[in-house]
């Protein structure tokens, strides 16, 4: 018997990372936004997405010079609501551990994965 998936409204798929600052708002702008309409959004961490949910990097990375940090775009995004994911097998890629990685966001690998991202009625790659 397989596990009940529940239907998610908005999924972000975040490959994106510290390297390209200037595509970092969007995505967050996004996933509060939607959340904010009580629709329910999963953002799921992968490739160089990772990276940002390292202990300490978003912070330091500035879509704009003298704006917000992603960290702030991030914090607008999981207090709307929206739940953040992190690839395992992206953190292994990258040597990160679980320590080395923000609280309260959920490490899955692909596989696992998988099957809520194919529950997504609208998903978008940043």
């Amino acid at each position: 018997m397989s596990e009940q998936i529940p239907e998610i409204d908005f999924g972000i798929v975040m490959t994106s990372g510290p390297d390209t600052p200037k595509r970092l708002a969007s995505p967050f702008f996004l996933a509060a936004t939607a959340a904010a309409e009580e629709k329910s959004v999963v953002v799921y961490f992968t490739g160089l997405g990772t990276l940002l949910l390292q202990k300490g990097v978003a912070e330091t990375v500035f879509p704009k010079e003298g704006g917000k940090s992603v960290a702030g775009f991030m914090d607008l995004a999981r207090k709307n609501g929206a739940q953040f994911v992190l690839c395992a097998t992206s953190m292994d890629l990258h040597g990160l551990k679980p320590e080395d990685m923000i609280a309260d966001v959920p490490a899955m690998s692909v596989a696992d994965a998988l099957p809520y991202l194919e529950a997504v009625k609208r998903i978008v790659s940043f």
